[in-house]
């Protein structure tokens, strides 16, 4: 589904912020992409994009990630963004998932019905009609992801999703997330929501990729955890101490 070959990242002033990254993502994965502030996270979703120029080769669904395939390599990708209200931009739920679908030549009754599918697989239909401003955080977030889900993408990026939400609503994103039947890359500090969602982590440093194997191995690596400046998720902590 989606393929690093050989791929490096630098700003104009010389500064290297990806660093020959070479992996595989196959179809249906769900992926983990952790590391500290300045890892490469983030880089490595926005060249996956094409909102970033690479050296090496990405492709996604055999096809590479270059200009002239854009923009159907967008159409197979939905990125849900760690602040909502950048990507919940009309007044309405509604009108937000309306808005993709019909960009893409949709009839308004064919979006619709696209509409009615995705907020009852989730449960939000009582979202359908209601403000954006009016509704809470975690709505908010839930309701970022319907958005996406419109557009039936492939792939589904997401970054930090459970950022500043309360328990409850941290939950229903879990298992929203756990839901989707679609390949998905998720960037997140958030280590013990990594562990509740993701199969496999790619540990990233400084650019690089410094381990890259099943969540539950990496996430109970301690050592190598704390070699890259961070932590076991807080439920294995105890574990690890009672051991």
């Amino acid at each position: 589904m989606i393929e690093f070959k050989n791929v490096n990242f630098s700003y104009e002033n010389g500064i290297q912020v990806l660093k020959d990254l070479n992996f595989e993502i196959a179809e249906g994965e769900t992926i983990g992409l952790i590391g500290c502030n300045g890892a490469g996270k983030s880089t490595l979703m926005k060249v996956l994009l094409g909102l970033l120029p690479h050296e090496g080769t990405i492709k996604v669904s055999d096809l590479e990630v270059n200009k002239k395939n854009l923009e159907e390599i967008r159409r197979k990708i939905g990125f849900v963004l760690q602040d909502s209200d950048n990507q919940m931009f009309m007044p309405t739920v509604y009108e937000d998932m309306m808005f993709g679908p019909l960009n893409y030549g949709h009839t308004k009754e064919e979006a619709e019905a696209r509409v009615d599918e995705v907020l009852e697989e989730l449960g939000l239909t009582y979202l359908k009609h209601k403000y954006n401003h009016k509704i809470s955080g975690g709505e908010k977030r839930m309701a970022a992801i319907a958005t996406i889900l419109t557009m039936r993408p492939k792939v589904i990026l997401m970054d930090e999703p459970s950022t500043a939400l309360d328990p409850e609503n941290r939950r229903r994103v879990i298992n929203a997330i756990n839901g989707l039947k679609v390949t998905k890359v998720i960037a997140s500090h958030d280590l013990d929501m990594i562990l509740d969602t993701c199969e496999r982590v790619i540990l990233m440093h400084d650019g690089a990729i410094v381990a890259d194997g099943p969540a539950n191995e990496i996430l109970n690596d301690k050592e190598l955890l704390e070699a890259n400046h961070m932590e076991l998720p807080f439920k294995l902590q105890g574990l690890q101490d009672y051991v």
